[in-house]
């Protein structure tokens, strides 16, 4: 496939699935014409991509991680083990990002509902 049903099958912009090529991310076949030419298996390929950045991964460790995934159901290979320690640290990250973020929601959600206090002013 070429890139443009690439990208509207995957929802990414063209501008990004050639910056996936550059980071060595994709590595399409060249058509004599010079198109890219993307195989049925690219499309899970970018979408485990878009995965992996949303997050936070850089694309450098996105490198590492690709050749180590095996099909659709099985993230990494046994064939990868010195990720699984930087994984497990990018993870914990994760978890307290989000445990940041829902203390932040609580938050919020107790004030909705409150008329704010501004200051040297009080509500009716």
């Amino acid at each position: 496939m070429r890139i443009g049903e690439l990208s509207r099958r995957t929802g990414v912009s063209q501008r990004s699935l050639r910056y996936y090529e550059e980071q060595g991310l994709l590595s399409p076949a060249r058509l004599p014409s010079g198109y890219r030419d993307y195989d049925e298996r690219t499309v899970t390929v970018v979408r485990r991509i878009q995965i992996l950045l949303s997050a936070g991964l850089g694309t450098s460790a996105i490198a590492e991680i690709l050749p180590c995934t095996v099909d659709d159901t099985v993230v990494l290979s046994g064939r990868c083990p010195e990720l699984v320690d930087g994984l497990a640290q990018e993870r914990d990250r994760i978890t307290a990002a989000i445990d940041d973020l829902v203390a932040a929601r609580d938050i919020l959600d107790s004030l909705v509902g409150r008329p704010l206090q501004v200051q040297g002013m009080s509500s009716r």
